[in-house]
């Protein structure tokens, strides 16, 4: 009988939804109706940099309940505007998420293309703050970037699109893994923290096991990881090596995706993808694996704590020294 009542329950429940999504969408106007106001009276010589904090002042004895309008904030709102004004297609999202997650974004940003990442990225995996803030800290952003490079010609000339799906790197620092450790403590602890793994890995991966039994002939082989990939259709295995990347690792990895795409695949998904997560890898040796591969695969390190931004970045900006527009993509805000 109670369950008469349920379709009840959940329009309650999504109407707050929408009055905290209204809420929301209003107060990062306000923020950004504040920010042009600040940033057009600065810019005429209107107002001088003391000014702000008299405004600050006059909120404060004017309006007493009001919170969140101290000199440092209205600043805050000033660089919102001017960081976003020359982008309006980005708008919408804008409003689509709070001021925390909005000030955590553009003040840590270091250009155009990272700021859009990140408000993407925030609309698509629903991130907490402290989610948030630990993938700008593990720099999200210029792993995913090099990812997109690092992917197969096989990867790159599919008709699916592949782009942000996987990293260069991945950071799995909650694990706490012993030193030295192997590839079952990795598995081990993936498996144990998979909510963290997906956090990592992104939302569009569901887990479909560890030591997945594969049957080829009259022998059985067992998949360290497999996980099927909403956005793309198709299944992908992870495959754990705890030490450097060898190119006789590749030969494993073909087979167990031959061996998918044969007795696993559905008829309507879309060919397997193999990514091989070692502990270290050198560029070169990867490089010249791959040229020839014919399978869908890509090889990633994994880091047991969170990487240098600083390395991170200078990593970044080599990449994108050889191309072209390398500069808009990473202009100082």
């Amino acid at each position: 009988m109670r369950n008469r009542f349920t379709d009840v329950i959940r329009l309650i429940k999504q109407s707050r939804v929408n009055a905290i999504k209204s809420v929301n969408a209003e107060l990062i106007h306000l923020y950004w109706k504040i920010g042009e106001y600040i940033s057009g009276k600065i810019q005429q010589a209107e107002w001088g940099d003391g000014v702000v904090a008299e405004l600050a002042e006059f909120i404060r004895r004017k309006e007493p309940d009001l919170k969140g309008f101290s000199d440092k904030n209205l600043w805050r709102m000033k660089q919102f505007y001017e960081a976003y004004k020359d982008s309006p297609k980005l708008s919408t999202l804008l409003r689509e998420i709070s001021w925390s997650h909005n000030l955590a974004i553009f003040s840590r940003s270091r250009s155009e293309q990272e700021r859009e990442f990140y408000l993407h990225r925030c609309k698509q995996e629903n991130y907490s703050f402290r989610e948030l803030d630990r993938q700008i800290s593990a720099g999200l952003f210029e792993r995913t970037m090099l990812g997109n490079s690092k992917l197969s010609a096989v990867m790159r000339e599919s008709q699916v699109d592949l782009s942000n799906a996987f990293k260069d790197s991945y950071v799995f620092e909650f694990l706490n893994l012993p030193e030295p450790h192997d590839e079952r403590d990795l598995q081990r602890g993936l498996t144990r923290q998979m909510k963290q793994f997906i956090l990592e890995l992104g939302k569009d991966f569901l887990f479909m096991g560890e030591g997945f039994k594969l049957q080829v002939g009259g022998s059985d082989f067992y998949l360290d990881l497999l996980f099927f990939h909403r956005g793309l259709q198709c299944l992908v295995v992870l495959e754990l090596k705890a030490d450097k990347f060898r190119p006789d690792h590749l030969g494993q990895l073909n087979f167990y995706l031959e061996a998918l795409d044969r007795d696993v695949k559905k008829e309507n998904e879309n060919p397997s993808i193999g990514v091989l997560l070692c502990r270290d890898k050198d560029s070169e040796v990867v490089q010249y694996a791959m040229s020839r591969s014919l399978s869908p695969t890509m090889v990633a390190e994994y880091r047991t704590k969170l990487p240098d931004k600083r390395v991170l970045r200078k990593k970044f900006r080599e990449f994108i020294s050889g191309r072209p527009n390398a500069d808009s993509c990473e202009k100082r805000n």
